[in-house]
């Protein structure tokens, strides 16, 4: 992928910007008007479109288009995030997230790579959150706000063409039967988590649920 700087925002973030002049290559169309909506690359076989945020925002776009075109959407999640603050040198911040925080999206949309023409690519990244002081921020955010994310580097980048291909996120030690908690036992991820991958491969047909205890629902791989 070529750098091509400064290519049009529209209003939009530094990591969107940034994330897309990574995947421009000579010859793209930016910001292209496609029916009701606006590409962020295209190409005559290709529209790639960077989501930020919500998968759910993308509901409506992606029913609309997938019909007719190939689409690359591209996911960022912060793995490692820095704070800027007025007069104040970044700090890391002690949250972080994994390639599983992909599940608090796909919740939304659980079926989302359940389609032959669209390809998911999910960047780890290293972010700067750019913060600056609102005594009407919510509790718990020490008065300020996030105004801007600035991409600091990509660590990796891991495609999926397939659903199938999300079931090497599991843990490979499962039992036969297994709960969410098992799942969590097994892996890197919590019970939380757990829980979102269950709903998302029941909704694909990955998991059979084939029962209820005092831990929690049963599940088995689907044949």
């Amino acid at each position: 992928m070529n750098e091509t700087p400064h290519i049009g925002t529209l209003n939009e973030g530094s990591l969107h910007a940034a994330l897309k002049d990574l995947y421009a290559e000579p010859g793209d169309r930016f910001e292209v008007p496609l029916d009701r909506f606006v590409i962020d690359i295209s190409r005559p076989d290709l529209l790639i479109e960077i989501q930020t945020g919500s998968f759910a925002a993308m509901g409506k776009k992606l029913d609309h288009l997938l019909s007719e075109h190939k689409m690359l959407l591209v996911h960022p999640i912060a793995v490692e995030t820095y704070l800027q603050r007025p007069d104040k040198a970044p700090r890391k911040s002690p949250k972080k997230s994994s390639i599983y925080g992909l599940f608090d999206q796909l919740v939304s949309i659980p079926t989302l790579l359940d389609h032959p023409n669209l390809t998911l690519d999910v960047a780890l990244v290293s972010v700067t959150k750019v913060q600056v002081h609102d005594p009407k921020a919510r509790r718990g955010r020490g008065g300020y706000r996030t105004v801007d994310r600035v991409l600091r580097d990509v660590q990796s980048t891991h495609r999926f063409e397939t659903a199938e291909d999300l079931l090497r996120l599991l843990p490979s030690e499962l039992p036969p039967t297994f709960t969410t908690a098992d799942m969590s036992a097994a892996g890197t991820f919590d019970r939380d988590i757990a829980r979102q991958i269950a709903y998302c491969f029941r909704a694909l047909g990955f998991f059979d649920e084939i029962g209820r205890t005092k831990a929690g629902y049963n599940y088995r791989l689907s044949a």
